[in-house]
């Protein structure tokens, strides 16, 4: 039998003193149930003490105002509410009732959850609401329309096969083979049926009219809308060489690839990774995990130098050096026959499972066609319009004006994706409400997560705090003297002060 677990921390119930408090925090128990009371000014709050996204701790998070952000992945949580405010987080926390007996405080009973959104919608208006894209921003603007009480019709079209689902996984957890498939989608099939949202899979857009309001379908059907969100995302870039067409050679991106790129490494035994961005070297820690010989070939000096730079660059190396990974750097694949990678540099690699992860481009053509402003991207303004009103974009295609680097960017990070689609769902309902969240991504290699805010599209000067080598480090990303970004490993509530630092230069 396996032994009961015993909850954290003090019997809440029983009441405890303010001056047990660490941080504004405390971690106790009501019967069986953890709970953490968080101090936030003169009030105090008891809520679950889990992210709803990975479960990070928010103990160790940080609380701004009367909110508290997870220090794993950075979503945000009401205290008052426990609803999930900020992606990736989705679900809300639940609450408890705090009452106080003169210096106690005391918790017993568990607030009854408020009724899903879909459940709140008053009644059905004539509005028809279209979202193009089946990703993270068009998941996020769709569940956000309804949580905002949206009562009209939504259309989301998806060329893909698998409903939205937590794309990080599919070079992480999923493809290392240590979280089952059913993990993957953000929502069950029946959410998309109660909260009305019109969920068409497999299904390609061919047009958009801009005057008469209508997408035209692969098909040839027209539907017609109000108002439109073009989240259509990016694709991965192609391997050009002779034989890169074969069966065990991959891209990854989709369900679909995950699932093919784990088909093969099932009978794989040596594996090639074109590319060391982060998706590629998460492939490779994922195979490493499948015990599967692996080698990456990547044209630069260092695995990542141009965005988290030299040192950090010669850390990552030398963390998959240590679990195995052979590296060929300023090296490219010149030709693939058969199970035979043929490099510029001569050498010849073995490999029955190739992987090329050398980079995504974002899918213009729709925008490009319905006349939309575009450069390196669907030009939006800051509110996530494009340049014909009532049609917005968001993700990886949206190029936005940055407020805190002053520039106009366009980021393909799997949370700015969920947050633009909020965003731009929100201002589809005339909320005029400006996207300056900062940008945040995650990368995990083997047990050593990489923490990144900000956007740095180049950088003369890097403040290193702590220890690289010893995983313990902050590092501050600078443009004449201006922190741009900043990365960390195990630094997490640093981080999300930095964060938090960054907001506020620009509010």
């Amino acid at each position: 039998m396996t032994e009961k677990r015993k909850p954290s921390g003090p019997d809440l119930t029983k009441g405890v003193s303010l001056t047990d408090f660490k941080e504004a925090k405390l971690l106790g128990h009501v019967g069986e149930e953890d709970v953490l009371l968080v101090q936030a000014g003169s009030e105090i709050f008891a809520i679950e003490p889990a992210c709803s996204h990975y479960h990070g701790p928010l103990a160790e998070g940080l609380v701004v105002g009367d909110t508290i952000r997870c220090p794993w992945h950075h979503a945000c949580f009401s205290l008052r509410s426990g609803e999930a405010t900020r992606p990736p987080a989705l679900n809300a926390l639940a609450v408890w009732e705090v009452m106080r007996d003169r210096d106690k405080i005391i918790v017993q009973r568990r607030r009854e959850a408020p009724k899903p959104s879909a459940a709140r919608r008053s009644a059905p208006t004539p509005d028809k609401f279209v979202i193009v894209g089946g990703g993270a921003a068009g998941f996020a603007a769709a569940e956000t329309l309804r949580r905002e009480g949206f009562a009209g019709a939504i259309t989301m079209l998806s060329d893909d096969g698998a409903m939205p689902v937590d794309r990080p996984n599919l070079s992480k957890d999923y493809l290392a083979g240590s979280a089952p498939e059913d993990w993957l989608p953000l929502r069950g099939a029946d959410y998309y049926q109660d909260a009305g949202i019109d969920l068409r899979l497999n299904t390609n857009v061919s047009a958009i009219d801009a005057k008469t309001r209508s997408v035209t379908l692969g098909n040839g059907d027209r539907l017609s809308f109000d108002r439109l969100l073009l989240a259509t995302g990016a694709e991965p870039v192609r391997l050009q060489v002779p034989g890169a067409d074969q069966p065990h050679v991959h891209t990854l991106r989709s369900v679909a690839d995950s699932r093919a790129v784990i088909k093969t490494a099932g009978s794989a035994r040596h594996a090639l990774v074109i590319g060391a961005s982060f998706i590629g070297l998460e492939v490779a820690a994922s195979l490493r995990a499948r015990k599967i010989e692996v080698h990456v070939v990547a044209p630069e000096e260092r695995p990542m130098q141009k965005v988290l730079g030299a040192e950090m660059g010669d850390f990552v190396r030398s963390l998959h050096e240590e679990n195995g990974v052979v590296f060929h750097l300023k090296d490219t694949v010149e030709k693939l026959a058969g199970m035979r990678a043929t490099l510029k540099s001569g050498a010849v690699i073995e490999a029955d499972l190739v992987v090329v992860g050398i980079g995504v481009k974002p899918r213009l053509a729709l925008a490009e066609q319905a006349g939309l402003f575009a450069d390196r991207g669907v030009s939006v303004s800051e509110y996530l319009e494009t340049s014909v009103a009532g049609i917005f974009a968001a993700g990886d295609i949206a190029r936005w004006p940055d407020p805190h680097s002053r520039q106009t960017i366009r980021v393909e990070h799997w949370v700015v994706a969920e947050r633009q689609g909020q965003t731009a769902a929100r201002n589809m309902l005339g909320k005029r409400e400006r996207f300056d969240a900062v940008p945040f991504f995650w990368s995990q290699h083997y047990d050593v997560p990489i923490n990144y805010v900000g956007h740095a599209e180049s950088f003369d000067d890097i403040a290193i705090d702590g220890s690289i080598s010893g995983r313990d480090c902050l590092l501050k990303y600078r443009r004449a003297g201006r922190v741009l970004a900043v990365a960390s490993i195990y630094r997490d509530l640093d981080n999300l002060k930095a964060e938090l630092e960054m907001e506020r230069s620009h509010a």
